[in-house]
């Protein structure tokens, strides 16, 4: 277990971390690592079975937030759900398990939900992304108005996923009644996988102003901080310490110097564990590392 330390609340930086034993858990582990951020599952990730959270576990979550230190929290949905997919049971539990999703997470105080936008198992990237736009519509024409965000998340672009381009996610928002609902994260080895370069100061340039151009960087709600495995363009979905895959460390040093992305949650989402090496302290401190106190606006070289 990493030592106690105060939050920095000028990088607003976190984790995804594990609500074992306890939804309060998640924000005591996150001020331990000096977080100021915090992604959690409210449920199980892999499971169609859904749970309710009780008024005491709203209460003890709320509270050990409220004294973590933490700015925002944020929920990942399922990976079960497909909002693209053809097949109308999957379709029918998908838009269930999304809207008990959001439910969950506003009870909670949560400020966003992400989720991947879907697959389109063969019927084409018209036909998914029609679909997932009319799903969320459903989906919010059934909840009354709260603070919590629906985030849809860029992908690798592994098999016939959506969302590894940034017109898919434009074509998504275009559809939707209550745009104002909806915002976006960007996952970097996600993008690099996509094809989106990060490594150079000018590639990281060219994918930061076509997201900009696309979708808007004023829709940009989240980010999640993970090398790649994977080459550029492989379109295989596969995470890595920071600094040590394909991406490399420069990448997150524009990123943490971006002074457009400072008031955004940077989440990890690397690896766990290496033998006895606690990872998200490794990562996190990695980070930390990179920050730049003479850089320039975007890049910090």
């Amino acid at each position: 277990m990493p030592s106690k330390a105060k939050p920095d609340m000028s990088l607003f930086l976190g984790a995804h971390l594990s609500i074992a034993g306890g939804l309060h858990n998640a924000p005591i582990k996150a001020r331990d690592y000096g977080c100021d951020a915090l992604q959690i599952f409210t449920k199980n990730a892999t499971s169609w079975k859904e749970r309710d959270v009780s008024e005491q576990e709203i209460g003890k979550f709320s509270s050990e937030v409220s004294k973590s230190g933490i700015r925002v929290v944020l929920s990942h949905a399922s990976y079960l759900i497909n909002l693209a997919s053809p097949d109308e049971t999957t379709y029918e539990q998908s838009i269930r398990a999304l809207q008990n999703e959001l439910c969950r997470s506003e009870r909670l105080g949560i400020s966003g939900v992400i989720v991947h936008p879907g697959a389109h198992k063969g019927q084409g990237e018209t036909h998914g992304l029609r679909r997932i736009s009319e799903g969320i519509n459903r989906i919010f024409s059934n909840l009354s108005e709260g603070n919590c965000r629906l985030l849809l998340e860029t992908t690798a672009g592994q098999g016939t996923s959506l969302g590894w381009r940034f017109d898919h996610l434009d074509a998504v928002a275009e559809r939707v009644s209550a745009r104002h609902r909806i915002g976006f994260c960007l996952d970097t080895s996600h993008v690099f996988s996509a094809g989106y370069d990060l490594r150079t100061r000018t590639a990281y340039e060219q994918t930061m102003a076509a997201f900009d151009k696309t979708v808007g960087l004023e829709h940009l709600l989240a980010i999640h901080l993970n090398d790649s495995k994977k080459d550029l363009a492989g379109r295989v979905d596969r995470h890595e310490h920071i600094g040590k895959g394909k991406i490399g460390t420069d990448a997150f040093r524009f990123i943490m110097n971006d002074t457009r992305l400072r008031t955004i949650p940077k989440i990890i989402e690397t690896p766990k564990k290496d033998g006895l090496i606690d990872c998200d302290a490794m990562n996190l401190a990695c980070l930390r590392s990179l920050v730049s106190l003479f850089g320039d606006r975007k890049t910090g070289e």
